[in-house]
Parts: C-alpha cells; structure tokens; sequence
C-alpha cells in the first residue's frame, strides 16, 4: 500500500505545482493519473500548443511547461501511479482515506487533493458523415506535432481558444490555412480574435464565417484530399476546398468518471467546493484544485489552479499538523531542502514549521 500525506488525483500542471507547494510545508505527495505520463491534457492532447498565460513566460509551449514542473518538484521525490484511475474512496476511523485505483492499488493519505481537470475526456467530434474514415488519415482532433503540418494545406473549424490559437500558430507553419466557423463571433480571447483578423488581412490565414464543413471527400488511397464548406447565408453557398489536413477544434467533452460517486456535491460535472478559505469539498479532508472545480467567478485557467493549489497546501498542513504553527518566508530566504537532505539556492519559498 502506498502511503503519503497528500494524495493528488490527476498529473497536470495544477496537481504537479500542489507537489512544489506541499514540499515547501515538508508534506509529502502521490500522484494518480489515468494515462501513461504526467502532464494531463498539457501532455498527451497539445505538448506543442503555445501557452501565453503562465507568468514570467511570453510563451511556453505546453510540453515545456510540464518539462519545468517536473524539474521544479524533483527535490521534494513525488510518487506516481501512472496508467491507473483512481476508483473508490473509504474513510478511516483517523479521518484519513484509502484510496483504490481501478487496477487495485491502494493508496492510503492523510489529505485528498482532486485535481483532474476535466476529469477523463474526448474530443467533441462533429456530425459529418464519414468522418471517421479519415481519422488519422487527415482528420485530427488535437494536434501534437505541428511539424506535421509543415507546408501542407490545413483547414481548422472552430470557435475557441483553441482554434484560434492553432491557427495564429500554423500560419507559420502550413502552406494555407483556413480557418472556419460557424458564426462571425468567436468565443475566444479577444487578443487572439484580434491576431487572427490581421493575419487574414496579411493573407496568412482564409477566415470563412459564418459556415460549416458539411462534407469530408477522401482520395483512392483512402486518405482526405477536400472538404466541402458551406456557408450559411440564404444562397448556402459551397465551397469545395482542397486540403491535406481537417482540424475540427470544438472542445472535449469532460467526465468525472468513478469520483463522481464518492458523494461529493457536484454541479454541472464540476465539484463544488469552498473557494472563502481553502477549496475543501462538501467532505472535510478532500479539496478539489484547478479546472474539475466549481465556485462562484470560477476561472478555468492554469494560473488560478496554481493559485487554488497554494491555498489548499495551507489548509492541508493545518489538518495533518493542528498542533503545529507555521512561518512563511519569501523564497529568497534560503532555498529548498529537497526530502533527500540535499540543499538548492534557488528562488523557493521556505517555510518553518513551530511545534
């Protein structure tokens, strides 16, 4: 049975900084996530996206936001039980829980710390005929490696940060890229909305709005030569586009999976916590971080998981140690004693615990 003081479900940006944040208190973390590698969806759906909200970084790709979080918690000796979903809970007398994975590995922490974003989740796929026929011969519903898309005839359909995003990053890339949306307002950052207007006028991006792909039409070898755009206007006129690659970009569609029944309050497939203090759950020693979460003014972004993370360390220090005070110093203080003993002199936080 592995043992810890703070259990953290899911490996994502948020549930990586918890680790950071939790070692400056000398509590020791776990981490459980469903798939093979740490880094969530930062990791398996977008490791090259650009990222151009986390501070102190212009821009960080995806991937190398994940590189930095595990270089930055390296000292504090995470464990991980990767490739497993966490399946059930069960409170001890102590107050502290036994967490089961589906493969049954039990988990046994003092804090519970829920930090899945999404929580398990696919690609929302549009209702094109045949369009799975082309998966991974041309339709993609996430993009991993632009350089796949080097000089090659991209249409993007979509209306969010990701798109745009996707499209404002290919028009370097891709020989054409057209970008197409079903209405002439997006619902992305108004900056990126902005960006991708210039590039239009550039000629760097084909902005077709407001229409839809309607059709998916594929070569002899089976691979996607074209898409038939239509546009929705009173004549819903088409277009016939030839194309090497269709990124269809409408979101994911989130699941909670098995912790939706662990009688937490939950609220439109997110879990409702108390944001007052220390986004503890409806369950007192289980807390709930970053985008699975839910509260009124609720911003799903990585930064305000960070910031949800860095509380919840707080709250969590207090449960497992009542009896105990703690000082927290500026990070330039004296740097971080890693759980090995060993000392870095770098920008951390220290912090001293009083009995």
């Amino acid at each position: 049975m592995v043992k810890t003081d703070i259990l953290i479900i899911g490996a994502g940006p948020t549930g990586l900084f918890t680790v950071f944040e939790a070692g400056l208190l000398k509590l020791k973390c776990h981490l459980i996530d469903a798939l093979p590698q740490p880094g969530g969806q930062c990791s398996e759906l977008y490791p090259k996206k650009p990222i151009y909200d986390i501070p102190g970084f212009p821009e960080v790709l995806a991937g190398d936001l994940v590189d930095n979080l595990m270089e930055q918690i390296k000292s504090f000796e995470p464990g991980f039980t990767l490739g497993e979903r966490a399946e059930t809970i069960d409170k001890q007398e102590d107050g502290s829980f036994i967490v089961t994975t589906n493969k049954g590995t039990q988990h046994h922490a003092k804090v519970v710390a829920i930090a899945g974003g999404l929580g398990s989740f696919e690609p929302r796929k549009p209702p094109i005929p045949n369009i799975a026929n082309f998966e991974d011969k041309g339709v993609a519903y996430m993009v991993k490696d632009p350089e796949v898309y080097r000089n090659k005839k991209v249409v993007i359909a979509g209306g969010g940060d990701s798109a745009l995003d996707w499209s404002i990053f290919l028009a370097d890339v891709a020989s054409e890229v057209t970008l197409v949306h079903r209405r002439n307002e997006f619902r992305g950052a108004l900056d990126s909305v902005d960006r991708v207007k210039e590039l239009k006028d550039l000629g760097k991006i084909n902005l077709i709005t407001p229409a839809e792909i309607s059709e998916v039409r594929g070569n002899d070898n089976g691979d996607l030569e074209a898409v038939l755009i239509r546009k929705n206007n009173e004549a819903s006129e088409e277009i016939l586009l030839e194309v090497d690659h269709f990124i269809p970009l409408f979101g994911l569609s989130p699941k909670l999976g098995p912790i939706a029944n662990w009688g937490l309050e939950i609220e439109k497939n997110a879990i409702k916590v108390d944001n007052t203090l220390d986004y503890q759950t409806n369950i007192p020693g289980v807390y709930a971080i970053g985008d699975v979460n839910t509260y009124p003014g609720k911003l799903k972004l990585i930064l305000c998981g960070f910031h949800e993370a860095t509380l919840m360390c707080q709250s969590a220090f207090q449960r497992i140690f009542p009896d105990k005070k703690y000082v927290m110093k500026y990070t330039t203080v004296g740097g971080v004693t890693g759980f090995d003993g060993t000392k870095k002199e770098a920008p951390k936080a220290v912090v001293k615990a009083i009995d």
